[in-house]
């Protein structure tokens, strides 16, 4: 299926070593840095976050919670998740908000992740992405903590 180009605007790099531009539809925005609207979105609720990886040509989205904080987020992950940001940090996070299945808002991040292999930072992001969700303070003690610089978003409201 073939993209119209007039529905969509460039906006880009996004990478300086290639020359990549990412297509968003008219009326989104999308920065570098995330506005206050976007920040507001993130940090309204808990919800379902999806993580998309990719490694060796091969994506793969799924489902995480998040927590976004200064800038960043958190998430805490294990199996396919945690080591494909481990060969590949390059990652995308999408977040929406439905009502009855319509579309509330939606925030796409694109950033770089870093594996935080240490225990103690670990269980207290554990602790803070838990709280958020309403579970257990000590649940998922097998996760690792991932951190996720963003280096563009995008977001809709409709």
């Amino acid at each position: 299926m073939a993209v119209r180009p007039s529905k969509f605007r460039r906006v880009g790099p996004l990478a300086s070593s290639r020359r990549l531009f990412l297509l968003l539809p008219h009326g989104t925005t999308s920065v570098s840095t995330i506005p206050p609207t976007a920040e507001r979105l993130l940090e309204s609720e808990p919800l379902m976050a999806h993580l998309a990886t990719s490694v060796e040509g091969r994506p793969h989205v799924a489902p995480v919670w998040y927590r976004y904080a200064d800038g960043g987020i958190e998430i805490v992950t294990t199996g396919r998740k945690l080591a494909n940001v481990r060969r590949n940090p390059r990652v995308a996070l999408s977040v929406q908000k439905d009502e009855a299945g319509q579309t509330q808002w939606m925030v796409t991040l694109l950033g770089t992740a870093t594996v935080v292999d240490d225990a103690a930072e670990t269980a207290s992001a554990r602790r803070r992405i838990n709280e958020k969700y309403d579970a257990d303070p000590d649940a998922h003690a097998d996760n690792t903590l991932v951190r996720i610089d963003i280096g563009s978003a995008s977001y809709q409201t409709y």
